[in-house]
């Protein structure tokens, strides 16, 4: 994982380097900028999972193609997951609680962008996500056998998960001026996220405001 975040961070700091030399030479082909925001993430699963709220946060790269098409691939830390709460009654035992199911990803997205107009563009594209954590906060409570349990706490589950994620972006921006912009976008998982539990893909939908330097 170090090794792939390492190559990460170096493809952006020579790509960055390459860009300095262009606007150094009056070409504004290449802009950077930074953008954070709010996830609405869920998991598809088998059983029944409710949407949590996490947020994101990184940087990106603007490649304008064209006047009307631009490429932009970002590296962003992602937190998302999805909340459990039910019961179950079976022979001896009755319980009910919930989970919380914390995953963080390190997530690549390449974006293409095409501007309808000056300042709203239309987006897609692939991401690959990189595992970095993951954990199960759960508080559980009902009877055994007649008597009282109860439990809580919080666990790490990263051993049960897929270490990289894969799926596709769309999504809507909306450039206010030069430096500032609102984006809104879905990431549907192409990849199931674990061998183990009942879980299938990532669902996630981003609202960001980004800032060009």
């Amino acid at each position: 994982m170090n090794k792939v975040i390492l190559t990460i961070a170096t493809v952006l700091v020579v790509s960055f380097a390459n860009g300095q030399e262009k606007e150094t030479s009056g070409n504004d082909v290449i802009k950077f900028g930074v953008k954070a925001g709010v996830n609405f993430a869920n998991l598809t699963a088998s059983e029944d999972l409710t949407m949590k709220v996490g947020f994101h946060i990184g940087g990106f790269m603007e490649y304008k193609l064209s006047k009307k098409f631009t490429l932009q691939p970002e590296l962003l830390y992602s937190t998302q997951g999805a909340k459990y709460q039910g019961s179950d009654a079976l022979s001896g035992y009755i319980i009910s609680g919930e989970s919380n199911y914390k995953l963080a990803y390190l997530n690549l997205p390449v974006m293409a962008k095409y501007y309808v107009s000056s300042k709203f563009s239309l987006e897609a594209g692939p991401q690959i996500g990189f595992l970095l954590s993951a954990k199960n906060e759960f508080d559980y409570s009902g009877t055994l056998l007649g008597e009282p349990i109860s439990e809580s706490g919080e666990v790490d589950i990263k051993d049960d998960f897929n270490a990289f994620d894969y799926g596709i972006n769309f999504g809507a921006g909306y450039d206010f001026n030069d430096k500032i912009s609102l984006g809104l976008r879905y990431n549907l998982g192409l990849s199931d996220v674990s061998d183990f539990y009942y879980f299938d893909k990532n669902s996630v939908i981003q609202l960001s405001l980004g800032y060009k330097f």
